[in-house]
């Protein structure tokens, strides 16, 4: 019994520093407790657990050796190969970011946390019209599709990886309002646009779809002619070449499927799936360590890529299975290797050898199982990052000659600079500005969005529009719950565009913007007025919201930043009264319909100067009203009477039954007490406010209240209203 527990203790303790990172100690104590374990299954466990040790602390030699050896007891599975391959695909990562060695397990999880939204689309296109590239497929935008943050994807990929995966945004990790499964509608205007800048482009798209529809029917060399005439017209995307690599997989021409991989691979390096295809050919000829590779290229881009990481595991399950021929002694010794799977464990480990067992996995070390670098004064050109080329042909015998491969790349070369100078005369070249106008205001797109069905408006104008009706304003697709969430995300390929293609429009266009701003947020001049009822300071009103005019009147008040706007009764010859309060929003509430709740404080008097009219709703200029200060004999006498009227007011609240005061308090909140400092507030005591409020007055009978600039004269009136309310109840 203490045996067992002892042994559990010092298995605790070797987790304990493997998750420390004491890989050496964590080694020795998996060694120490296998010498005195004859539990087979167990025994498989520990031999895992320490080779993952080994192979984390730099001694990859020892690590394949204890992986083989376990490999004996039991076929390894993902489960036990886990850790290797996480630290091999991250020795990749590391490699091409010209990071350390790691110095634990998780680099995967790590890798996906400290990745920069989109980080992949950086660099692998070559920064060639980066705006018009898929974040997705790093290919260019077809039939684009725009979700609720914004960006653009085409639509097969988001479909592809609604199929693969919960749905969130590639370049944000955004997923509200991305609904898995969901009819991703193109984004009407950027298809158009895009179709009439680079017909080309778009052409290849629909032959590429063409030819995905006939190869979904099994119709092969169909679909393989849509694509070699898509390949014709856009040499340079990867993923015509891709797609046709599939083809010629289906075909069972492998040699061809390789070489099309290959230049997907070449075209944009930082493509995983360009890798797995690579992989899928080496596999299918024979040369599953080549396949390996591809497969751990693959996931240092996309370590949750879920094909790439089962293959890989089936393909290092395989080369450290026991082979029928006899293994060497020391698995380094290549001069002995008689298998491919013997020929991976010991071209990792000769390297290692040669720098002793303690020192770190160096990037130099996985050169066998790693594609070979190339730097920017090589394939990729001046002035481009530096960065590890993961798809170069590979030097083998089997190659037909070395002439035919360089001519091959020589003349890719010619295209893509063809290709891109195409692309460098495409949207500067024809680019008219009635492109970029809104269907409503036929003005250019200001801060422009997309909604559900596909079409684009100035946010403003769709805001507008919905007020009226919550359709799209084109289609008459029911826009409900898009106007419930209030999520207007501003596309951002459309302001990108708009940005660096039409800069003097945009300056103009803001420039107006900024002009009705700053009239919309003057509090003296065209406040709107809100025409309904009573509204005093510091007392609560809220509001139901219905008429479009005031949806867009109170959306208004929230852009400036005022949240403002006044209360006036209506007047049935000037339209709204002479005098009324401004209120202020604190809050709102939207229902699917367009309605809306809102929670405003009245804050300050004024008395209208001259009335106007808005888009549908009254405006006035104002003035402000302050209470007249007194001081000395008469400060005392409007001491003594506010003290008088206070207590009468008092006197009538705790008159009133328990569920009338209830209500009343659920409303405004319960009476204020007496401020320390009589004429502090330029409106006067807020109690006042809130008795007027509360008592069973008509409006007509509360607004001279209001226009009042006399405490005094405002506490007498009171006082005559408590006196007639006591002396008629007492009747």
């Amino acid at each position: 019994m203490g045996t067992e527990s002892e042994s559990e203790s010092m298995l605790h303790l070797a987790a304990e520093a493997f998750q420390s990172k004491n890989f050496d100690l964590a080694a020795d104590i998996y060694e120490c407790q296998l010498a005195c374990l004859g539990d087979t299954g167990m025994r498989l466990e520990l031999m895992v657990k320490r080779a993952d040790s080994l192979a984390f602390g730099g001694k990859m030699t020892e690590a394949f050796e204890v992986y083989r050896q376990a490999s004996e007891i039991e076929k390894l599975g993902p489960v036990q190969l886990a850790n290797l391959l996480e630290y091999l695909s991250g020795s990749v990562r590391r490699q091409d970011r010209g990071e350390s060695p790691p110095s634990g397990p998780g680099t995967g999880e790590e890798a996906r946390a400290g990745r920069e939204p989109g980080c992949p689309r950086d660099g692998a296109t070559g920064g060639r019209h980066e705006e018009f590239t898929c974040g997705i497929c790093l290919g260019f935008l077809f039939e684009p599709v725009t979700l609720p943050c914004g960006h653009c994807f085409c639509k097969k990929c988001l479909e592809r990886k609604d199929k693969e995966r919960p749905a969130t945004c590639k370049e944000c990790r955004d997923s509200s309002g991305v609904a898995g499964g969901q009819s991703y509608r193109v984004n009407v205007v950027l298809c158009n646009l895009l179709a009439k800048w680079f017909p080309a482009l778009h052409r290849a798209g629909r032959l590429r779809r063409e030819g995905n529809g006939l190869y979904a029917e099994r119709k092969m060399e169909a679909a393989l002619e849509k694509y070699n005439q898509a390949i014709l017209i856009a040499p340079t995307d990867h993923i015509l070449f891709s797609n046709r690599s599939q083809i010629h997989s289906s075909l069972k021409h492998f040699e061809k499927a390789l070489r099309d991989a290959e230049t997907a691979c070449r075209l944009t390096p930082l493509w995983s799936k360009g890798h797995v295809r690579k992989a899928q050919a080496l596999v299918s000829l024979g040369r599953a360590e080549e396949g390996l590779r591809e497969y751990l290229v693959c996931l240092s881009i996309e370590p949750d890529c879920r094909l790439a990481r089962n293959e890989a595991h089936k393909l290092l399950s395989d080369l450290l299975a026991p082979v029928t021929d006899q293994v060497p002694e020391h698995i380094s010794d290549c001069s002995s290797i008689l298998s491919s799977r013997v020929h991976i464990k010991g071209s990792i480990g000769a390297t290692l050898q040669t720098r002793g067992p303690s020192s770190l996995l160096l990037e130099s070390d996985l050169a066998t199982l790693l594609p070979e670098v190339e730097t920017s004064e090589g394939r990729f050109g001046k002035g481009e990052s530096p960065r590890v080329s993961h798809c170069l042909l590979l030097k083998r015998k089997r190659r037909s000659s070395e002439g035919d491969d360089e001519r091959l790349e020589r003349n890719d070369d010619q295209k893509k600079l063809k290709s891109e100078s195409d692309l460098s005369s495409g949207a500067s070249g024809i680019l008219d500005p009635t492109d970029l106008e809104c269907s409503l205001c036929m003005r250019l797109f200001y801060e422009p969005v997309t909604t559900p069905c596909g079409h684009t408006f100035c946010l403003r104008c769709l805001e507008r529009c919905l007020d009226h009706n919550p359709k799209c304003p084109l289609c008459k697709e029911e826009l409900s719950e898009y106007l419930v969430q209030r999520q207007y995300s501003k596309t951002v390929l459309m302001e990108k565009l708009i940005s660096k293609y039409l800069p003097s429009e945009l300056l103009e266009r803001q420039r107006i913007h900024q002009e009705e701003m700053a009239e919309l947020s003057n509090l003296n001049k065209n406040v709107p007025i809100f025409v309904c009822t009573m509204a005093f300071p510091t007392v609560p009103c809220p509001l139901h919201i219905f008429e479009p005019c005031y949806r867009l009147m109170i959306r208004r008040c929230m852009e400036t930043g005022t949240n403002c706007f006044g209360m006036c009764l209506e007047d049935d010859l000037k339209g709204f009264a002479d005098y009324g309060c401004l209120l202020e929003i604190r809050d709102v509430k939207f229902f699917s319909d367009g309605r809306s709740v809102v929670d405003t404080i009245g804050r300050r008097r004024f008395k209208v100067v001259q009335h106007s009219e808005r888009d549908g709703y009254n405006t006035a200029d104002i003035e402000y009203l302050e209470d007249v200060t007194v001081e000395g004999v008469a400060q005392r006498e409007l001491q003594s009477l506010h003290d008088t009227v206070y207590d009468q007011a008092l006197v009538w609240v705790n008159s009133l039954k328990t569920e009338q005061k209830a209500r009343i308090e659920g409303h405004f909140g319960p009476m204020p007490g007496k401020d320390l400092e009589l004429q502090a507030s330029p409106n006067g005591p807020s109690w006042c406010w809130w008795l007027l409020a509360v008592l069973p007055l008509e409006g007509r009978a509360q607004l001279p209240f209001l226009a009042l600039t006399s405490l005094r004269d405002r506490l007498s009136g009171i006082r005559k209203v408590l006196l007639f309310m006591a002396h008629s109840r007492h009747r």
